[in-house]
């Protein structure tokens, strides 16, 4: 009995140390297998390069799950697409514009998501820029001036140069001019468009019933060449956006009476109702099968570009650390899920989903692990509002290289706000799902939802170390011997609004989304 317990005590004594001689061992492994066996750059070819943008109801968004099954079973990982509802299904064709009067030039630009398509001869027609008007019943009087014509619904940007650009150029006076300029032409554009009694959401169907031939817009992002690209909000014409350059070029025209010709052929093709799927990958669990890890970013994009940093890099960072952790750690104490979320950008409708098909995995989360914010390094991980996250997520990142985490802050117990990624699905039930935020590289107006979101944006170093932070830290809460707390903490005031914050309700995904 003596025996039996000096050996029970000295198990106690080196158990902790050899946990931690197994942890630093497996980390060291994590980092070799992503450092000499990445296969980032070529997912990232792949899915960007070949497949494409990833617009829900499209038939690459499908592609791409299939694709995303592939890999993850030439892995070893189970996968599946698991279907959640149904959209509008649409397919991007072919776009060429041509300024033919006063001069022939081909254009910069493309039509929107879901744009209607043009017949294969294309729609050859005159502009006419959006009229100053006093009210509602002066842009009536107005509106048969816009039958058989292209439309220009976008203001004028008086310089497509960034700030930034004049900050380091121009003299102080010529860029605070400028910015005046600006800010009075911007006024007034906003102005003018409240007195037609329309919205920027509402003005496209107007002019359509107007009997307009088509819609030119450009949306600038405030970055060089860069437009965001949303969807076309029509039924029967095609809309399309210009680059800053060309639509300026364009405007100015028809303002000064040179009477422009454009010739648009943008085809696409309406494919009825799709159905619309989460890519689901899992590695089981051997001891707490019931409890999970999830490691999560959404797969679709809108299709402006190639939905590479939005959502490609958070994809390539779940993916590569599913990978690594196969292959480094296969029997995990707890399951551990990857899921690559269809119709993030219309409303979290994937995630929500699945979070509403699936309570038992919200019930026995652990925790899950969200990337969504471009390429750059993960810099910033909040306690979503769970008052006791900083015990167990300081515990996990210490155990991730320090070459990584020097450059991560921690904010405890942070605020769950209304959540804009998949993350929120999740934490409106009230299990601790958190964000990894990462270093923008000019992400908000440079590649977000922008017809610059490609491939050659993004940051391999940068997306490596979120490949080995992210398996680390699902390493880590797989292992804990202790369940995460999912006790919330009381919320902050809102500093803007002077009410106190409260935490996100759930909402039902839109299972049967778009329109035919």
């Amino acid at each position: 009995m003596k025996n039996l317990l000096l050996a029970f005590a000295s198990f106690v004594v080196l158990a902790p140390a050899l946990y931690a001689q197994n942890t630093d061992a497996i980390v060291e492994k994590i980092q070799k297998e992503a450092a000499e066996n990445s296969q980032l750059e070529n997912m990232a070819h792949e899915l960007m390069d070949v497949i494409g943008p990833r617009l829900v109801g499209t038939p690459q968004m499908k592609k791409a799950h299939d694709w995303a099954v592939d890999k993850f079973s030439k892995w070893g990982i189970q996968a599946e697409n698991e279907q959640w509802g149904t959209w509008r299904g649409w397919e991007r064709g072919i776009c060429h514009i041509d300024l033919v009067a006063p001069r022939v030039v081909s254009l910069h630009g493309r039509q929107l998501a879901w744009s209607p398509s043009t017949n294969s001869k294309g729609i050859t027609a005159g502009v006419i820029p959006m009229p100053k008007v006093s009210d509602s019943l002066a842009f009536v009087r107005w509106l048969p001036e816009v039958k058989g014509k292209w439309v220009c619904i976008s203001m004028p940007q008086i310089t497509g140069r960034p700030d930034y650009n004049w900050e380091e150029f121009a003299t102080e006076t010529s860029f605070e001019q400028m910015k005046e300029q600006r800010a009075a032409q911007e006024k007034t554009w906003d102005e003018n468009l409240r007195n037609t009694g329309y919205t920027s959401r509402t003005l496209n169907a107007a002019l359509e019933a107007a009997g307009a031939a088509g819609i030119l817009q450009s949306r600038w992002s405030k970055a060089f060449g860069a437009n965001k690209i949303f969807s076309a909000d029509t039924e029967k014409i095609p809309v399309i956006d210009l680059s800053l350059e060309d639509y300026g070029m364009v405007y100015r025209m028809a303002e000064n009476g040179d009477q422009p010709q454009i010739r648009a052929v943008a085809e696409s093709k309406e494919l009825g109702r799709v159905p619309t799927f989460n890519t689901i990958a899992t590695i089981p669990g051997t001891e707490l099968p019931e409890e999970y890890i999830v490691l999560s970013a959404h797969f679709d994009s809108w299709d402006g570009g190639t939905g590479a940093t939005d959502n490609g890099t958070g994809t390539l960072t779940m993916m590569e650390a599913a990978r690594i952790l196969k292959k480094i750690y296969p029997n995990p104490r707890r399951t551990i899920i990857i899921g690559l979320w269809g119709s993030e950008e219309q409303g979290l409708n994937g995630s929500r989903a699945y979070v509403e098909d699936h309570p038992k995995v919200v019930e026995g989360l652990q925790a899950l692990f969200n990337q969504d914010n471009g390429t750059g390094r993960v810099v910033q991980i909040s306690g979503q509002g769970f008052l006791h996250a900083y015990s167990y997520i300081d515990r996990w990142l210490s155990a991730v290289p320090e070459e990584i985490t020097q450059h991560i802050e921690t904010t405890f117990p942070g605020n769950p706000g209304g959540g804009g990624s998949d993350y929120a699905s999740f934490v409106a039930q009230g299990a601790p799902a958190f964000s990894l935020s990462s270093l923008s590289w000019s992400y908000w107006n440079y590649t977000w939802h922008t017809n610059l979101d490609t491939y050659d944006k993004i940051v391999f170093d940068d997306v490596r170390n979120n490949a080995i932070l992210t398996a680390v830290l699902a390493y880590m809460a797989s292992e804990d011997p202790e369940r995460t707390s999912r006790e919330k903490a009381v919320l902050s005031i809102n500093p803007r609004t002077g009410e106190q914050r409260e935490w996100p309700s759930p909402r039902t995904p839109n299972r049967e989304g778009g329109q035919n």
